[in-house]
């Protein structure tokens, strides 16, 4: 017993000596041990953000986000995928409820600012699919509707059984496999719903080489160094499509590794451990320009990230879950609001997660989220955007039906590769 006395006599003299000469001598030290962690940008869910939606309004599958210069929140969802029993007062049989008009736009403290949707006698979307804010201020709005208005051919089963050998999941197709697009165009509007024109025409896609209209855009982005609007044009076409915004004209478009996108329809369905497939497989997802002149493509069903220069020249590619089957992984990307935009924030739609990689290196720090219905965490997570303050924003289609706000709490210590759901600090 005296034994075990003395010796943890001698390690408790022997630690308070290493930290004296630490504190004395040895700051060095511990600066270093300091920069040893790993930091990276970190984030609590908002759970009250947005306020309660006015007039027994609810949203369906919430398919598009982008914040404007003022950092305002703009959704674009599906009336139509409300189910019955979310839509009992639109048959005037029950005080709730019915759908919020199609496209929504929050204030950053989550009032509603804007709602508006369809204007008559114009093109619209069989199938609502990305939103974008310009630099002046024009709202553009894309679709990924296969075939004629109406609602689709053909069980869930053909639809995921297309989808796993290489087809679109898109609405309204006539069947697996066939291509015919209604929403072959993207529409321009001024922030309060009045149409100023569109690019394309509904039906009006004749594939790939087009140069007057698109098939079936996942998401639009506008590149203010450049002047352009660059759509992942990517649910009926497999390709970047880039157009002018002001005389809505064609300027270039490219596919997977720079190459000239092809119609033929790839066979087999993705496989983790083949070869990097050498096309894009539908749905190509995003394409969202960095400030450094690169734009990043994400190809959903491949789990990759492409990386291209605005001209279209391939630079790498990375990916991501690589073994994510069915909807693949690269749903979306956003990048960090510091000018150097270091870090990027990925939306993984069948793992529910948001990954953050180092945008140097491509290298993932950690992830954030995780599946359920909880404030937090994700079903079908598909959109991601950031605001000026390093916010992030999400939706959620399919049964998710909603928009989420992350709020940037600053650099912190990873404490895991994977954090789970970020809960507000305090709240338990």
């Amino acid at each position: 017993m005296k034994r075990n006395l003395t010796i943890a006599a001698s390690i408790a003299a022997a630690l308070t000596a290493t930290l004296a000469g630490t504190w004395l001598f040895g700051t060095d030290q511990v600066a270093e041990a300091s920069e040893a962690a790993v930091m990276a940008p970190k984030f609590e869910v908002d759970p009250l953000w947005p306020k309660p939606l006015p007039n027994n309004w609810v949203i369906g599958q919430t398919i598009g986000l982008a914040v404007d210069s003022q950092d305002n929140v703009w959704i674009i969802h599906r009336p139509a995928s409300l189910e019955a029993k979310e839509s009992y007062l639109t048959r005037k049989e029950a005080d709730c409820c019915t759908s919020a008009p199609d496209v929504l736009a929050f204030d950053p403290n989550g009032n509603l600012i804007h709602s508006w949707g369809k204007v008559e006698g114009k093109d619209w979307p069989t199938s609502n699919h990305g939103i974008t804010v310009d630099s002046k201020g024009n709202v553009w709005l894309g679709g990924n509707g296969a075939g004629q208005p109406g609602p689709p051919a053909g069980s869930a089963e053909q639809f995921a059984a297309a989808r796993n050998r290489g087809a679109p999941d898109y609405p309204g197709a006539a069947a697996p496999g066939v291509r015919t697009y209604h929403d072959s165009f993207i529409l321009k509007f001024t922030t309060d719903g009045k149409y100023l024109g569109q690019i394309g025409t509904a039906n009006g896609s004749k594939g790939n080489a087009d140069t007057e209209n698109v098939r079936g855009v996942a998401q639009i982005r506008f590149d203010p160094k450049t002047n352009e609007l660059i759509a992942a044009d990517g649910y009926g076409n497999r390709r970047v499509s880039v157009w002018d915004p002001e005389t809505l004209k064609f300027k270039r478009a490219w596919g997977a590794y720079g190459k000239p996108a092809s119609d033929e329809v790839p066979a087999g369905r993705y496989d983790p451990n083949a070869a990097p497939a050498q096309f894009f497989r539908n749905p190509v997802h995003c394409a969202q320009p960095s400030n450094d002149g690169l734009i990043y493509v994400c190809d959903r069903v491949n789990d990759r990230i492409q990386i291209f220069k605005t001209d279209g020249t391939f630079v790498k590619e990375v990916f991501i879950e690589k073994d994510t089957l069915g909807d693949g992984s690269v749903w979306e990307i956003a990048f960090s609001r510091d000018r150097e935009q270091k870090f990027l924030y990925i939306a993984d739609g069948a793992n529910e997660k948001i990954h953050v990689l180092d945008r140097a290196t491509m290298k993932e720090i950690y992830s954030f989220g995780g599946g359920g219905r909880q404030p937090g965490q994700f079903y079908a997570l598909h959109s991601i955007v950031t605001d000026s303050k390093g916010n992030i924003y999400t939706t959620e289609t399919y049964r998710g039906q909603r928009v989420q706000k992350f709020i940037y709490k600053g650099m912190g210590a990873v404490k895991a590769a994977h954090e789970g759901t970020p809960w507000p600090a305090g709240k338990k």
